[in-house]
């Protein structure tokens, strides 16, 4: 597929993905989610992945859904609306679930749609200068297919508040109120998120997985459910190539084989 709204290029075991519309600040539509929906389906399929990056071109990350986008879709009918917002919750889903870590590389505005795509993000660094919101309520509408996942992030009082107030923040608030985990001067954006994915580039592949799903699932658990599925997890890993190669590597005081690899 040739993708006209968003970037993605491979560099070593890095997959580089920016949304491309700088001119309308990455405002999202229709085309904009079908290419990345499409663009994520296929870096799933490839293994030699470890790490994903999100970010922006130009002077945004994503200012929310497009005005002309907006003018179309208040023509359409509830089935056409519909259709739609199901594509938009379901491309959310598969960057919130995606199997490798996803960095958020926030580089300016995001509102609106756009700090959903902060949320699913699995660590997010923003620079100082980048403002955030959930605009929603402004315009008679609410941030439905994000909601979940900002909800796991900041917890429902704080989205109760940002949801229904549709304040703008900076990025000290997002920091604060948990959208963002690390808030950086403009010019140490870069440096900050590199030594992030080198962190992550430094950890077990299938373990950084487990962790994900450790994550996602375990609250959704009752004590009964969690501890078998945590005990299992953890038997697994400890039998597992990647557990065994790293536990070695820890006793005998060498670099795992993961670290040492192209």
């Amino acid at each position: 597929m040739n993708y006209t709204t968003v970037k993605y290029h491979k560099d070593g075991r890095i997959g580089r993905v920016s949304f491309c519309r700088p001119e309308i600040h990455n405002a999202f539509n229709g085309t904009v989610i079908t290419e990345m929906s499409h663009l994520f389906s296929e870096l799933a399929k490839d293994d030699d992945l470890r790490v994903i990056l999100l970010t922006g071109e130009g002077k945004s990350f994503c200012a929310g859904a497009d005005l002309n986008w907006m003018r179309e879709v208040i023509t359409q009918s509830f089935e056409q609306n519909l259709a739609e917002s199901n594509a938009l919750a379901n491309l959310f889903y598969q960057i919130y679930a995606f199997k490798r870590p996803v960095v958020g590389r926030i580089n300016g505005a995001a509102i609106g749609g756009g700090t959903g795509f902060v949320a699913v993000c699995d660590i997010a660094v923003a620079a100082r200068s980048a403002k955030f919101s959930f605009s929603e309520v402004k315009i008679g509408v609410v941030p439905a297919c994000i909601g979940p996942y900002v909800i796991r992030k900041m917890g429902e009082g704080k989205a109760r508040e940002l949801f229904i107030t549709g304040e703008r923040m900076s990025a000290e608030r997002a920091f604060e109120v948990g959208l963002v985990n690390k808030v950086v001067d403009d010019d140490q954006l870069d440096t900050e998120v590199e030594n992030l994915i080198q962190s992550i580039l430094s950890s077990g592949p299938e373990a950084v997985a487990m962790a994900k799903k450790l994550v996602s699932e375990v609250p959704l658990m009752t004590p009964s459910q969690f501890k078998p599925f945590t005990a299992e997890m953890i038997a697994k890993l400890r039998v597992s190539s990647e557990g065994q190669e790293g536990m070695d590597a820890f006793l005998n005081k060498r670099k795992p084989k993961w670290v040492t690899e192209p």
